[in-house]
């Protein structure tokens, strides 16, 4: 199926997602773009932490990272992804589960990306080593202080080893808490056709 013409029921379920987003917002979370980010490494080992949202349209929804910190490696080794958003205020509280597969971002799309961030943020995605041992805060400031020096008086470019994965549904649940723990579970479901169902889970 053309992913620029999504199913009706994978249409479906991005709606209600923008609906739920735009709640968030109104119901004053800290940040809605907030979200945990689940990956394994070759031998099925876990790791989660939070990570932004920066874009979600029909072909997936993406975040930013290095390459070489361990989510980068992870995801580039085992390229299947989780993601985890939880909006207490909105309604009685709200999670959105979504799993799929990985693709990294065009060049030219990380690119835009990059260039829109402030720009002590693009100096510290030169600065840092992500991931890796720090001996000490103060190494970590020269290495920002001598990013500086180096894009004085121009535009900092992005990174080589600095860019976006986009994660591709093939899942996504919307769970409503519901009073004495009956929630509300909604599972979208894309099979390997390419077709999307929709059924209801048991809390």
């Amino acid at each position: 199926m053309d992913e620029h013409v999504p199913d009706p029921l994978y249409a479906e379920a991005l709606a209600e997602f923008a609906r739920l987003f735009d709640e968030a917002a109104a119901a004053g979370e800290p940040d809605r773009t907030a979200m945990t980010l689940a990956t394994a490494t070759l031998d099925a080992r876990p790791s989660a932490r939070t990570v932004l949202l920066k874009a979600f349209d029909p072909r997936g929804f993406v975040f930013y990272t290095h390459l070489d910190g361990r989510k980068g490696r992870e995801l580039q080794d085992n390229p299947y992804a989780a993601l985890l958003f939880h909006w207490p205020r909105v309604r009685r509280g709200v999670q959105v589960r979504i799993e799929g597969r990985v693709h990294m971002v065009p060049d030219e799309e990380a690119d835009a990306y990059f260039a829109s961030r402030p720009r002590g943020s693009q100096i510290g995605a030169w600065a840092s080593l992500q991931s890796e041992t720090l001996d000490a805060r103060a190494t970590f400031d020269a290495r920002v202080a001598e990013a500086e020096r180096q894009f004085e008086g121009r535009d900092v470019p992005r990174p080589p080893r600095w860019t976006g994965f986009r994660v591709r549904p093939r899942w996504i649940e919307f769970w409503h808490a519901g009073e004495f723990r009956l929630h509300d579970r909604v599972l979208y479901e894309r099979d390997v056709a390419a077709h999307w169902s929709k059924r209801l889970l048991y809390p």
